[in-house]
């Protein structure tokens, strides 16, 4: 790992990941993608526009749902790539009646059949975060596990989706 100290050096392996999916079998489920850096983190980020607040004073990564995938310098350090999904401010997501707490909880109870799946996954947090883990990566299979984790993201989003929707404001 000394060889990929700065997040710098990350980023294109993330664009480059990105620049390989099959865009057309994600927009299948409305999902958005690509790869920048937020907090110091190389990320890839998924997301259907359906989970963001589109309101003019939101703040980019506020108000929204989103699956990222990421490596910070510590994690290069301990060689994890992390992953997670976030549910930020969703009481402010116009067009939705949303109580974070319980949705996170619903999430978690649909989420729980697929949990094996995912490596080291965590569901014990705040209802901020919804689901997150990592897996250990070494120079040689970093884009493979990222491109992995993506599509195993395909199997999943559908849960936010139908959350969503029996919250959606008549």
């Amino acid at each position: 790992m000394e060889k990929l100290r700065s997040i710098s050096t990350f980023l294109p392996r993330f664009q480059r990941c990105a620049a390989q999916l099959d865009r057309e079998l994600f927009a299948q489920q409305h999902l958005e993608y690509r790869a920048g850096n937020w907090l110091r983190c190389a990320v890839l980020k998924f997301q259907n526009p359906s989970w963001i607040n589109n309101s003019p004073k939101a703040k980019p990564f506020s108000e929204s749902i989103f699956f990222g995938i990421w490596v910070s310098e510590e994690s290069v350090r301990q060689g994890k790539l992390n992953y997670n999904i976030h549910a930020l401010k969703l009481r402010e997501l116009t067009g939705y009646r949303i109580k974070s707490r319980e949705f996170a909880d619903e999430f978690r109870a649909r989420f729980k059949p697929f949990e094996k799946q995912w490596p080291n996954v965590r569901t014990d947090l705040g209802p901020l975060t919804l689901m997150q883990g990592w897996v250990h990566f070494d120079e040689d299979n970093l884009e493979t596990l990222i491109k992995a984790l993506s599509y195993q993201f395909l199997n999943i989003a559908f849960i936010i989706d139908d959350l969503l929707a029996v919250r959606r404001k008549c």
